[in-house]
């Protein structure tokens, strides 16, 4: 089966075909840094992350540009705020970005370019477009003229008309168009600026994803990608300064957005108080279990985010860690399995678990229904664990193909990161349990057994003291 993904731009599902035969090049926007990323972010990260894993296990060599966005008025004002330089205040949460990104297990980027790092190539476009007729200069304020480019509109699927009606735009008397938007903004005092043909400024926040995305991968890249929240206004103002830039050129073969992410069906707003970054999630939930459930639903569909539900991902993402591991500990023990249909049904199971897994990420990357595929898998081998718990080749090419799926939507089901807190969890009971013995001892004057249970541990490298508080336990260090 050939892959399938749904191209924004046309509005259905098309066949990929790469601009280049073996190669995937993919551009996704990525955060304004004047903050932690919220939920909503995570699930655009997350979903083209397990796109680009995909498209390397189908052996796919893939330049993944991830960019961000570090001057903006949104970090400008947060700067102020805080009483710190915009610009430290953008790398401080780029690097809080990539502490994030780990604990969702999102790859890095092949690339992760700066606005701030692209002046010149921004101010180079803005040059061609107004050389072009496409931009104009008011007063240092540079704008694209939207209705000198007829295809504007064609990703949105919107008409000029619609867009001055419903879209909030920026009051500004002096653009030849309401829906025109800025390239070039003049510097007010105290703001980041940089020298222009047009003097000092900075960029919009439109021009610097087709700066980046051009340098990096060239015009007619494979992927776009972004949130549904960025069709209008950003990529549909990409897309004409784009190919007003390159004078009708393609700028990106396929479009893709995921869907939004709710709050208890609600919108995420701060005003509704329901607004989470991933950095607060992370206080209670492992980022395995977030990802977990931010792929358990098709990416092109609404998502709500509520505690019931991440519990429940919680128990999914454990049955598929229990079963890797209780067939672990089957393999771990001595002697084997040589029972021929036994061996043959395990490897009848991987290779119809992988055949299902393919056609449903095959089929617009469906990470929900491949789900089901590794949940089959598990149940097949939990019921060779239960009535044969010795090592079995087929349950070993079992293990593997379970432990290889889940790894291509991001998982390490072979070494959960939860698996440790799990352990501390159970030491801190069982020690529990211990003192609580110990103490029974001491009451009973059986100084015997509680310097015996003492030692015993001691050997261990977890040592007990006694003291005017009562008994406690830590880990030799």
């Amino acid at each position: 089966m050939s892959l399938k993904l749904y191209n924004t731009m046309t509005r259905q599902k098309e066949e990929f075909h790469p601009r280049e035969n073996g190669k995937v090049a993919m551009y996704v926007c990525g955060p304004t840094t004047y903050n932690y990323f919220h939920a909503g972010n995570a699930r655009m990260f997350v979903v083209f992350d397990m796109i680009r894993r995909y498209f390397m296990y189908k052996g796919y060599d893939v330049r993944y540009v991830q960019n961000f966005t570090d001057v903006d008025d949104k970090i400008i004002q947060r700067g102020q705020t805080e009483g710190m330089d915009p610009l430290a205040l953008g790398q401080k949460y780029i690097e809080e970005y990539f502490k994030d990104a780990k604990a969702l297990n999102l790859l890095p980027a092949t690339i992760h370019p700066k606005a701030t790092e692209h002046i010149s190539e921004m101010i180079e476009i803005i040059e061609g477009l107004i050389n072009s007729g496409l931009g104009y200069e008011v007063d240092g304020d540079v704008y694209f003229a939207v209705d000198h480019f007829p295809n504007y509109g064609k990703l949105s699927g919107r008409t000029l008309d619609d867009m001055k009606a419903g879209a909030r735009v920026e009051v500004d008397e002096r653009k030849h168009f309401p829906m025109d938007f800025a390239l070039w903004k003049k510097a007010k005092p105290g703001e980041p600026a940089w020298e222009s043909p047009w003097g000092l400024g900075r960029p919009g926040w439109h021009i610097e994803c087709t700066a980046m995305s051009l340098k990096y991968l060239g015009a007619g890249f494979d992927i776009h990608g972004g949130g549904g929240d960025l069709v209008f206004p950003h990529h549909e103002n990409e897309i004409a300064q784009t190919e007003g830039y390159l004078k009708g050129e393609m700028f990106a073969r396929y479009w893709m957005h995921n869907a939004f992410l709710t709050i208890n069906q609600e919108k995420m707003s701060k005003s509704l108080g329901n607004f989470f970054t991933i950095r607060e999630l992370l206080e209670n939930s492992p980022g395995e279990v977030i990802r977990f459930y931010l792929l358990g639903t098709h990416y092109r569909s609404p998502l709500d985010f509520n505690e019931q539900n991440l519990v429940m991902a919680q128990k999914g993402l454990e049955r598929l860690q229990t079963s890797i591991r209780l067939a672990q500990q089957a393999m771990d023990r001595k002697g084997s399995s040589k029972n021929e249909r036994i061996e043959a049904g395990l490897v009848k199971a991987a290779k119809e678990a992988r055949e299902a897994f393919e056609k449903a990420m095959d089929d617009d990357f469906n990470s929900a229904l491949a789900y089901a595929s590794l949940f089959e898998l598990a149940k097949t081998m939990n019921g060779y664990v239960q009535e044969n718990p010795a090592y079995s080749e087929g349950l070993a090419e079992a293990q593997k193909t379970l432990v290889e799926l889940g790894g291509v939507l991001g998982f390490d089901l072979l070494h959960p990161a939860q698996v440790s807190v799990e352990q501390d969890e159970i030491l801190a009971q069982v020690m529990e349990v211990v003192l609580q013995i110990r103490a029974r001892s001491r009451l009973k004057k059986d100084w015997e057994m509680s310097d015996f249970i003492r030692d015993a541990f001691k050997d261990t490298g977890i040592i007990i003291e006694d003291t005017p508080q009562g008994a406690r336990w830590q880990i030799k260090k």
